[in-house]
């Protein structure tokens, strides 16, 4: 038996190809990978815990489960929830590729008592040296360890068509719809790393916050920056309601039946709607009277930064949240 699992670990560690992680990244929220020292029964059992913990996090749309009843035990037996995983070898060391079963995780997120706000979407990096070049995935492995250790994704632009960086700053409503369309987020990373520190700039639904970054080490530049950014979303958009809310929510830029539609679907899909009525239109407005379990102004940062083609709008009168339909 035992020559039969070491036979079993050699093919997968040869023959499987070795994922980008950029793929990985952008994959499946039930995915992860996870840095393993050998292939013995404790250090699989081991990321398999540290994996779950990561799939907890996003399925749970970034809250900290750790003081919920239950979680450890969850933990002890991650095994049961793995629907496969594979061995594969990297520049690092060696990793196990982790795929959950997803009914099986949403229900024990369920069963430990929490209220999930949706799935986060991934953050798209636009991250560059100080020569202006842009840092591809196996650069920029630090922030994206950090991130994924708190439950966030992240995802790598296509060096084909890269989005225009200084627009995307500049929460160009073009630009921000584009990549809408392209990654399906409205949250992206830009960031200017340099000798002695790193500038950051996190937009979310156009809207943008800005910090800088100290020190000397480029990996500790970079994890650092991957924490700081799931910090930031995590004030911005973990917002869980008490109990049940109801507000008016103001949605301009609907200018054909398919825009007001595709509007109509993104609050019937989010997990956190639980009846949406239009109580009055004016041009290509709509005003909607929106009972959630969430506060409406946090419902509309969520709904901006998920990739539906929306952006946090300007003030309306009579409205508790606004957001705009991006073309």
């Amino acid at each position: 038996m035992r020559v039969f699992r070491l036979l079993i670990v050699t093919l997968l560690l040869a023959f499987a190809a070795l994922p980008s992680l950029h793929a990985q990244a952008a994959g499946s929220p039930y995915s992860v990978v996870v840095p393993v020292a050998d292939t013995s029964d404790a250090q699989r059992n081991q990321a398999f815990a540290t994996a779950l913990s990561q799939v907890l996090t996003r399925v749970a749309g970034g809250q900290d489960l750790r003081s919920n009843a239950g979680y450890a035990d969850a933990l002890g037996n991650a095994a049961s929830l793995v629907q496969k995983f594979q061995y594969q070898r990297a520049a690092t060391g060696l990793i196990l590729n982790v795929d959950f079963e997803s009914g099986a995780v949403r229900r024990l997120v369920s069963k430990l008592g929490v209220q999930s706000a949706g799935i986060k979407p991934p953050v798209l990096l636009l991250v560059q040296d100080s020569s202006g070049h842009l840092l591809d995935h196996a650069a920029l492995a630090d922030l994206a360890a950090s991130a994924a250790a708190r439950g966030t994704n992240v995802v790598y632009p296509d060096t084909a068509n890269l989005p225009d960086s200084a627009k995307v700053a500049a929460a160009d409503p073009a630009a921000l719809a584009l990549i809408n369309r392209q990654y399906r987020t409205g949250l992206v990373l830009l960031g200017t790393v340099h000798g002695d520190g790193a500038d950051w700039t996190l937009i979310s639904g156009g809207q943008a916050q800005h910090w800088v970054a100290r020190g000397t080490s480029v990996a500790g530049l970079l994890g650092d920056a991957g924490n700081g950014l799931v910090d930031r979303l995590g004030k911005q958009l973990n917002v869980i309601g008490s109990g049940p809310s109801e507000g008016k929510l103001w949605v301009s830029g609907l200018d054909n039946a398919t825009a007001y539609a595709n509007l109509l679907a993104a609050l019937q899909n989010d997990p956190t709607v639980k009846q949406v009525q239009t109580v009055a239109a004016q041009n290509d407005a709509v005003l909607l009277d929106v009972q959630a379990t969430v506060p409406i102004s946090a419902l509309a940062a969520n709904l901006a930064a998920g990739g539906h083609l929306l952006l946090q709008g300007e003030p309306h009168p009579g409205a508790d949240a606004n957001l705009r339909w991006l073309r």
